[in-house]
């Protein structure tokens, strides 16, 4: 699958840290595409960061950017209108939770760690948003989240992080909403576990592989997010262009599959 769906669009790719993450399958992905790509990552990673965007090609920009500092994401608005003028799409791709927001019991959490999590998580949607609203092209954007199936369930594990993403589910009804006038459309890709960066601190990871490899009708390989980039892909294309505030499941169809306790029987 080469050139064509995203040619002369230029996309921001946040949260590129490590060559296994969604982000940076999907800034790989979009360039196959005909897209220039442009990435931010979190100063702390920012070496890292351009060592992977130089890889994949030498004029990618990569901008550093905590996007919880909402003054440094203001600062951020003036730096990309320079470095890379108008954004036709943006993935979000930022998560993190403290260790004690994703297991134990729930009412053990202390709330500045569920407070971390949330502003990481679900807030910093917002933050991109507000940035591609900014900085977006004359006949509008895409902005793209990356969401786990948390909004209807309770997982053994994943606790504070899955209320982060049910609420980012509702962020991006919203956001669709307020943007959409504009002709910024906001969706959501609900992707399956995969072994990246953010899933090595998951507590009992295995627990949801062993989820998928029982339930999912479709095989799922969690070493392989292409199928999550592509879909991004899409969303970020003129295809969707009357998409908004949707959730795309890329999950091998788990999400629609019933799952029964091991301690119940029918009947």
């Amino acid at each position: 699958m080469t050139g064509g769906l995203l040619d002369g669009k230029r996309i921001l790719v946040t949260g590129v840290a490590t060559a296994d993450s969604i982000a940076h399958a999907t800034a790989e992905r979009a360039l196959a595409l005909g897209a220039q790509v442009v990435m931010t990552a979190l100063p702390r990673v920012y070496d890292r960061a351009t060592e992977l965007a130089a890889a994949l090609d030498p004029s990618i920009e990569v901008l550093p950017l905590d996007l919880t500092d909402a003054p440094a994401t203001e600062a951020a608005i003036v730096a990309l209108r320079a470095a890379a003028g108008p954004l036709d799409g943006a993935l979000h791709a930022v998560a993190f939770a403290p260790p004690e927001a994703l297991a134990g019991e729930m009412c053990d959490a202390r709330s500045d760690a569920v407070e971390l999590a949330f502003r990481t998580s679900t807030w910093t949607f917002a933050a991109v948003a507000r940035l591609l609203d900014a900085l977006a092209a004359p006949g509008g954007a895409s902005l793209v989240g990356l969401d786990f199936d948390a909004d209807d369930r309770a997982w053994p594990v994943y606790n504070w992080m899955g209320v982060c993403k049910a609420a980012l589910r509702s962020t991006g009804r919203y956001l669709a909403r307020d943007l959409g006038p504009r002709r910024i459309r906001v969706n959501l890709v609900a992707a399956g576990p995969l072994h990246t960066r953010a899933a090595g601190g998951i507590p009992g990871f295995e627990q949801l592989l062993r989820a998928w490899d029982t339930t999912a009708p479709l095989p799922w390989s969690p070493t392989d997010p292409a199928p999550v980039a592509d879909t991004v892909c899409f969303l970020l294309s003129d295809l969707a262009r009357a998409i908004t505030g949707e959730v795309i499941h890329v999950d091998g169809g788990f999400h629609a599959m019933a799952t029964a306790r091991a301690d119940t029987s029918p009947g």
